[in-house]
């Protein structure tokens, strides 16, 4: 009995403990600043978008589906769009669709770098409400592809900059805007910039592209809205599962064809996910967001050591955004068999697109995958990808201008670090520095996040200001 006693004390004291400490875990204090009211031509700003959106600047992997004339129309656009910047910037224009600005400060030993990408992704016409490159508003919304994905933030960067300029604003430090036009197929242009950047000695202060936003309800147990900043994002790799076989008729099949064996292999994967990793990026968002959530959340991420088996269980069940954060995960995509239906194929294929935790390479995620199908009649090789970007540090004043700027534009969010789960051009970046952040300067919606690469893509004009004012501020503390 005695011992029973002595385990329900123990039991008391533990539970005492998690409790105690769910209880200290509570929000940390920082300085509160007033943010001053910002004035421009918000018609003006507005007008701009719509030109830029106009413009079809669609990328394709086949180049020879792309017209070079709306790309060309674009770019000749800005000089009449951003008159001062022109006026005042020195003005580059680099291989593969890349634009490079520069804006010269006070200083130049840590300059700053803002960057956005002006190509955007194929559309289904005829599954938009409105024409995809009308830049038509209505009720307070302006329609076309790129208005989120990201010529709004290409255009809140140099508006800004043409607005400072007018008014004789001069930055501290140097200030680049970086653009490029094939980033949604990968292209060099961003590398080129960086490349750039390496051949003149320039080593920035901090760098900025697309990335996180101002959204709600991503969180478990956290009501506010949330301005989450991205600090490193996950590798890519598609992996290809190939199964040759003499093929035949599929008459007198052998147990298992080749779509078959794959289709077990599939399943094997789906069935043993990859190992859960917290890495920085994740920790500090649990770290800051757990604060704010509710009693029960902030007792399991005080005591993340003990409770991370309950998360690690909820991923793997349930998928979503916060497993993605927390390991590789696979999802298969594509499948090519037989060209008939009575024929055994003799080779069929299965693709796997896999988002590397930055504890993964592509080579590690391949031998994962390999030990986990045990199959030595599956073939997987790899058909292009990146490994995990460098983890940018939060400890600087890169990071300090970037969240101050989120909290006084968009007063009452919490302002987080994250891991990416896309792909960025910013990636490149990490060849020369520690101190590259990845934030769409936007509060949306789910419903809007989903027109992203989707149809009937938009935004809400008083989003679009926030954008602009996010890029003032920001701007004046560089």
């Amino acid at each position: 009995m005695i011992f029973l006693y002595i385990a329900l004390g123990a039991l008391g004291v533990f539970l005492a403990v998690i409790l105690i400490r769910g209880a200290l875990f509570t929000p940390k204090t920082f300085p509160v600043t007033q943010s001053e009211p910002v004035e421009f031509d918000k018609n003006a700003a507005v007008s701009a978008l719509q030109q830029l959106v106009r413009c079809k600047t669609v990328s394709y992997y086949d180049k020879s589906a792309e017209d070079d004339e709306e790309f060309r129309k674009l770019i000749d656009l800005l000089p009449s769009l951003y008159p001062h910047v022109f006026r005042v910037c020195s003005f580059d224009k680099i291989s593969d669709r890349a634009l490079l600005f520069r804006w010269e400060g006070k200083k130049h030993d840590a300059p700053t770098v803002l960057m956005a990408h002006f190509d955007v992704v194929p559309v289904n016409a005829d599954q938009w409400e409105k024409d995809p490159f009308c830049g038509e508003i209505e009720n307070g919304v302006l329609w076309g592809r790129g208005t989120l994905d990201t010529k709004v933030t290409m255009n809140s960067a140099l508006f800004s900059a043409n607005t400072l300029i007018e008014r004789g604003f001069v930055p501290e430090q140097d200030l680049y805007f970086a653009f490029s036009g094939q980033e949604e197929v990968n292209g060099e242009g961003a590398s080129l910039i960086v490349d750039w950047f390496e051949a003149h000695g320039v080593t920035p202060g901090f760098v900025l592209d697309e990335g996180g936003g101002v959204v709600e309800k991503v969180f478990p147990g956290v009501k506010a809205p949330c301005g989450v900043i991205g600090i490193a994002e996950k590798g890519m790799v598609n992996l290809t599962l190939s199964v040759d076989s003499n093929g035949g008729h599929a008459s007198a099949p052998k147990p298992h064809t080749p779509v078959g064996i794959l289709s077990r292999a599939c399943c094997a994967v789906e069935n043993h996910p990859f190992p859960m990793h917290v890495t920085a990026p994740a920790a500090a968002m649990f770290d800051t967001l757990g604060r704010h959530s509710t009693f029960l959340y902030r007792v399991i991420f005080a005591n993340f050591g003990i409770f991370k088996g309950i998360l690690d269980s909820m991923g793997k069940s349930k998928g979503g955004e916060i497993n993605a954060l927390l390991r590789t995960t696979v999802a298969f995509t594509q499948m090519k068999g037989s060209q008939a239906p009575n024929v055994i194929p003799p080779r069929a294929t299965m693709t796997a697109n896999l988002r590397l935790n930055p504890k993964d390479t592509m080579e590690s995620a391949k031998a994962y995958v390999e030990s986990v199908i045990n199959d030595p009649n599956v073939t997987v090789t790899i058909d292009g990808g990146m490994n995990p970007s460098r983890i940018s540090t939060l400890d600087c004043d890169g990071w300090r201008k970037v969240s101050a700027a989120v909290a006084e534009t968009w007063t009452g969010c919490l302002v987080a670090p994250y891991l990416m789960v896309q792909c960025s051009d910013c990636r490149h970046y990490g060849r020369i520095s520690d101190r590259v952040y990845r934030f769409s300067a936007m509060d949306l919606t789910a419903e809007e996040r989903a027109t992203i690469h989707g149809n009937n893509e938009r935004i809400r004009l008083a989003a679009l200001e926030k954008s602009v004012e996010f890029y003032l501020r920001l701007i004046q503390s560089c």
